[in-house]
């Protein structure tokens, strides 16, 4: 995996800092710009235009919290695609309540109050998960990314794609 961190010359951090990101994807897009290597030999175009989609992937990444948040726990090694990862029971059932309010809307779409509490429950979850998740970030940033930090935000980040997952049946 390229590390996007060190092409951009920036520590690692769940929250890079938003200017010195896109300052730094305008600086290597005009430096590996295709056009300027219009004239070059094939082996220098085929290496700007990977820089350049390379600059690209990077940016998308540091630029969006959530897709940060994914790529330094797979940076890190403690996510891999396609795991399957066991959530605590209790909060299952959290989501399985939920999931049964927004089928309850879903079945009667004219009924707004069942809309309004099902999005009521999952906002409240969803902001009680950004305040936990923010401050385990911030621990896991201050004692160098830890095992143990890590670890705990490798179900931060699972619980995360479950209520997101949720979230868009009702948007």
């Amino acid at each position: 995996m390229e590390h996007y961190f060190e092409l951009y010359e920036i520590p690692v951090s769940f929250t890079p800092d938003s200017g010195t990101v896109k300052r730094k994807f305008y600086e290597l897009s005009r430096k590996f710009h295709p056009d300027r290597f219009a004239g070059a030999d094939e082996h220098e175009q085929q290496t700007a235009l990977e820089q350049t989609t390379l600059n690209n992937k990077a940016f998308k990444v540091l630029s969006n919290h959530a897709l940060t948040f994914e790529y330094i726990l797979k940076l890190k090694g403690i996510i891999v695609d396609d795991e399957k990862f066991a959530l605590p029971p209790a909060f299952l059932a959290e989501m399985m309540d939920l999931n049964e309010a927004i089928s309850d809307f879903e079945d009667d779409p004219d009924n707004q109050q069942l809309k309004t509490n099902a999005l009521a429950a999952l906002t409240g979850q969803l902001d009680q998960w950004q305040a936990a998740c923010a401050r385990l970030q911030q621990k896991c940033e201050a004692d160098n990314y830890s095992s143990e930090s890590l670890t705990q935000l490798k179900e931060m980040y699972y619980r995360q794609k479950y209520l997101l997952r949720i979230k868009e049946r009702l948007v």
